[in-house]
C-alpha cells in the first residue's frame, strides 16, 4: 500500500467522522428546539387551569389590540407626550384626564410625562449606586485569591446569592408593605438585587487579577485594606464601572416594571393608560420609553468604550 494511498484513507476517515459528528450534532440540536418547543405549547396550554387553551382562543383578538394602540390621528401621540390642547380633543374621553406640566425653574416647565420618566431613571441611578457601593467591598471579601477566611467568604457569597434569589418585583411588594407605595421601595428592591448581581460579577473580575502587585505589597508588610486599595482596585476599576454602566440599563427596565405595580415613575402611568384603554397615549409613553432606554444604552456603551478601551469592548461584547 503506497504513501498516497494510507493518506487518502486517512483524509477519507477524517471526513466521515466529522460528517457523523456533524449529522449527531444536528439531531440533537433538532430534537432540543422540538422539546423546547413543545414544553412551550404546553405552558401555554395549561397556564390557565380554569379553561385550558385560553391563549390560543384569545390569540386572534391580538389583532383587536394592534388596532386599538394604533391612533387613528398620529399628531393625538404628540398632544399626549407633550400635553398640547387641539380643539377636538374636548369632549373625547381619553383627553379628560390630562397630565398638565410640571415647573422645573425659571418659568420653565415640563409635560409630566418627562417628569415621570425622570422618576423612573432616577429610580434605576440611585438603585445602581446602592448596589455598586455595597458590591464592591463584598466582591472583595467574597475573592477566593484576596480572602483568607473560607467561612467569611462563604457567608458573603450565600448573603449575595440571597440578594439576587428574588425578583425586583417581589422584593418591591415587602417593601412596599412597610414603607408604603412609591420610588422608595422600588429604589430598596432594585437596589438590594443590583447588590448580589454586581457582586457576583465583581468577585468573579477579583479572582482573576494579577497577583503580582498584590504580592509586592504584602511582602513589604501591607495590611489587607492597603492590598486591597493600592493594588488590586486599579486593575479591576475599568470593569467594575463597565459592568456597573451594564446594570443602570437593566435597572431602567426593571424600574418601569416596579412602577406598573405601585413603584412611581412611567410605568405606573403606562398602566393606567392601558387599563384605561388610551391608545394615543400608551403608545406615547411606550414611544419615550423606548428613546429613554436607546439614548441610556448609547451613552452607556459609549462609556464604557471610554473606560475600558476600543479592543477590550469588543473582545467582551
Amino acid at each position: 500500500m503506497t504513501t498516497a494511498t494510507i493518506h487518502s484513507d486517512a483524509i477519507r476517515q477524517q471526513a466521515d467522522a466529522w460528517r457523523r459528528q456533524t449529522s449527531l450534532r444536528r439531531f440533537y440540536t433538532a430534537l432540543g428546539i422540538g422539546l423546547l418547543l413543545a414544553a412551550m405549547v404546553a405552558s401555554m396550554w395549561f397556564a390557565d387551569e380554569a379553561n385550558a387553551g385560553h391563549f390560543f382562543e384569545r390569540l386572534p383578538h391580538i389583532l383587536d389590540f394592534l388596532s386599538w394602540l394604533i391612533p387613528k390621528d398620529w399628531n393625538d401621540v404628540w398632544r399626549a407626550l407633550f400635553d398640547v390642547a387641539s380643539p377636538h380633543d374636548k369632549g373625547t374621553q381619553e383627553f379628560n384626564f390630562p397630565l398638565g406640566r410640571v415647573y422645573i425653574w425659571g418659568g420653565f416647565y415640563i409635560p409630566e410625562y418627562f417628569e415621570l420618566m425622570l422618576t423612573t431613571v432616577n429610580t434605576a441611578l440611585v438603585a445602581t449606586f446602592i448596589g455598586f457601593v455595597f458590591a464592591v467591598p463584598f466582591s472583595f471579601i467574597a475573592a477566593r485569591n484576596l480572602t483568607p477566611s473560607p467561612i467569611l467568604r462563604l457567608f458573603i457569597k450565600r448573603f449575595m446569592e440571597l440578594l439576587r434569589a428574588f425578583p425586583e418585583i417581589v422584593i418591591a411588594g415587602l417593601f412596599a408593605a412597610i414603607v408604603s407605595v412609591g420610588p422608595v421601595a422600588a429604589i430598596i428592591a432594585i437596589g438590594l438585587h443590583s447588590v448580589g448581581a454586581l457582586g457576583k460579577l465583581f468577585y468573579e473580575i477579583n479572582e482573576n487579577i494579577d497577583m503580582r502587585p498584590e504580592e509586592g505589597l504584602r511582602a513589604v508588610g501591607a495590611n489587607w485594606f492597603e492590598r486591597v486599595r493600592f493594588a488590586d482596585l486599579p486593575q479591576v476599576l475599568p470593569n467594575f464601572m463597565s459592568y456597573t454602566l451594564l446594570r443602570i440599563e437593566i435597572n431602567v427596565r426593571a424600574s418601569t416594571i416596579i412602577g406598573a405595580v405601585g413603584g412611581g415613575g412611567i410605568g405606573e402611568e403606562l398602566k393606567l393608560s392601558i387599563s384605561r384603554g388610551f391608545g394615543a397615549k400608551t403608545l406615547a409613553l411606550v414611544l419615550l420609553l423606548f428613546t429613554t432606554i436607546f439614548i441610556v444604552d448609547q451613552f452607556s456603551a459609549w462609556l464604557r468604550r471610554k473606560l475600558v478601551g476600543e479592543q477590550a469592548f469588543l473582545l467582551g461584547a
